[in-house]
């Protein structure tokens, strides 16, 4: 069994001493506040997959939160409870996400001073502009959930961190530091076919990734940082990161197994108004800190990446917005010079275009969405269709689909190509 780290272990043996609220503490006004849901989703592949099962996602899912704010600490527990059946990894893992229990988030919030808060334990962290595009935002992900089906919000996989916003006059501060590495919930094999370059093809339950995990204490910890200033009508930001790259995208010849290299980041973005919609723009520059030279094909070369984005309302109820990104690799040279015989070169710059259409309809109580990705650079992208209705105030039901395309099956999306399917969910919020 894998617990949670330290931070949180520590924060949830705190919570124990806070009384059991009582039956009269849930009641309206009172100040603890509780919320949840209950979620049962299903999904099939839509073509025969050798190394995956033809069920891509049957789950039932209960979430309880609990939260309470005071003045001078406030604590919040949100946790699901978990029955899935397609999963083959079954043992309790809160890293990963696996087994019966996924603990989202356990925390506490204090004031120590006016100008600044303190959060500890397990905590959902976001930031940056980006609309399902990541550049600055070195937080966890859960790309098994997002590739299946599972609501967008599971796309955000918890830290273990302290998290600290100071509020001087000039700016604002953020500091995330995490004291064990949290990596992404990446593809492994499990459930998602993936492209495996140690066997030249497509692999899944038969060749699950195993890599080198970076779990030292202390020593295999991330820093975080964003200041950041509204400038007229303008939100402006500039952010580091040190820690290290959040997918196993190295690898140990010595023992063939993946590996997660140093990384650190360092970027800026803006947001604001523009011809009555709202522009996105978003930099980083990645400083692959084991490879430099970008002469070893065992570890990933240091690159740029950019975002531009635009959204606007174009009709009633339907609003358009659109993104350009880039990863644009240095020292191109030393990365085809260094790379083993046969294998397959990706581009220097990898160009993905994405648009997302968005459709309200039956007074607002039915969502139409289409979001697609699309590499002219790799030949490959993905649609991600959802429809979501609300039935009352309390019930929602929602279908939707994951469908990729792809010229190659070692390009980031084609390799996902067997993996398409189709899901339906119900849900009962509380």
């Amino acid at each position: 069994m894998q617990f949670p780290g330290a931070i949180t272990g520590g924060v949830l043996a705190l919570l124990l001493f806070f009384p059991v609220p009582s039956a009269q503490a849930f009641s309206a006004g009172a100040d603890i506040s509780v919320h949840g849901f209950i979620d049962g989703r299903y999904g099939i592949r839509l073509q025969e997959d050798r190394y995956q099962r033809s069920t891509s996602l049957g789950e039932a899912r209960v979430q309880l939160g609990l939260r309470r704010d005071g003045e001078l600490v406030s604590w919040q527990l949100r946790t699901d409870l978990v029955h899935d059946e397609v999963a083959q990894q079954t043992d309790q893992d809160f890293e990963a996400g696996t087994g019966p229990v996924d603990l989202r988030e356990a925390n506490l919030l204090f004031f120590p001073l006016p100008s600044v808060d303190v959060k500890l334990g397990r905590q959902i962290l976001t930031w940056g502009t980006g609309d399902l595009l990541f550049i600055n935002d070195l937080f966890p992900k859960d790309w098994r959930s997002f590739f299946i089906g599972r609501d967008v919000e599971y796309l955000k996989a918890p830290s273990d961190a302290l998290f600290i916003s100071f509020f001087p006059a000039f700016a604002n501060i953020d500091v995330a530091w995490t004291p064990r590495f949290d990596a992404d919930r990446y593809i492994r094999g499990e459930r998602i076919s993936y492209w495996n370059p140690l066997l030249g093809r497509r692999a899944g339950e038969d060749a699950i990734s195993d890599p080198q995990l970076r779990d030292r204490w202390g020593h295999d910890d991330e820093l975080a940082v964003r200041v950041s200033k509204n400038i007229a009508s303008y939100e402006s930001a500039f952010y580091t990161y040190k820690g290290f790259w959040k997918s196993p995208v190295g690898f140990n010849p010595a023992t063939l197994r993946a590996t997660f290299p140093r990384l650190s980041v360092y970027g800026a973005s803006l947001r604001g108004g523009l011809a009555g919609g709202i522009a996105t723009f978003e930099a980083g520059y990645y400083d692959s800190r084991d490879d430099r030279d970008g002469t070893d094909p065992a570890v990933p070369n240091s690159e740029w990446r950019l975002l531009a984005g635009y959204e606007q309302q174009v009709g009633h109820n339907l609003s358009v917005s659109v993104q350009y990104y880039l990863e644009a690799m240095g020292d191109y040279g030393g990365y085809v010079n260094g790379l083993p015989p046969g294998s397959p070169a990706r581009n220097r710059n990898r160009h993905v275009l994405t648009t997302r259409l968005t459709r309200l309809a039956l007074s607002q109580t039915l969502t139409l969405s289409l979001f697609v990705y699309y590499s002219p650079s790799d030949g490959d992208g993905y649609l991600r269709p959802n429809i979501n209705y609300k039935l009352t105030d309390a019930w929602l039901l929602t279908s939707g689909g994951n469908l990729f395309i792809g010229e190659d099956d070692h390009t980031f999306f084609g390799q996902f190509e067997r993996n398409n399917n189709l899901y339906a969910g119900v849900r009962y919020s509380f």
